[in-house]
């Protein structure tokens, strides 16, 4: 059975840091462009960061660039958006997918997907 499943997402205080987890059962994520996602309520769903099967230059979204990073540990077939210098505007519910044979300059396009988590709340506030 394929699974997607995210954790980690936590309340946590302005210029905290949170990281959220990825891991999948039926997939070998080596072979995977992994995908994380949010939506914030009344927003449409938006790509943050994607890695790439061949681990080529991750690609970030302006909005994160420098506060985010996304790393993948193989062993635990396991993908990380470690998140930091949080703000209030990164509230919302983030989301894992998994895609096959995704571009690196392509990989924040939510149609892209096929196979998504259930998502996990990342609330920042004071």
């Amino acid at each position: 059975q394929l699974q997607v499943v995210e954790s980690g997402g936590d309340l946590v205080q302005p210029g905290g840091s949170l990281r959220l987890s990825c891991t999948a059962s039926g997939f070998n994520l080596d072979y995977y462009t992994i995908g994380w996602f949010r939506q914030a309520p009344g927003k449409e769903r938006e790509g943050i960061s994607c890695i790439t099967r061949r681990d080529i230059t991750p690609n970030y979204a302006d909005s994160v660039k420098g506060r985010f990073t996304i790393s993948r540990d193989n062993a635990k077939n396991t993908v990380y958006l470690h998140m930091s210098s949080l703000k209030s505007e990164d509230t919302a519910v983030y989301y894992c997918a998994i895609g096959l044979e995704i571009s690196p300059t392509l990989c924040r396009v939510t149609g892209l997907y096929r196979h998504w988590g259930q998502g996990t709340q990342v609330t920042v506030s004071s």
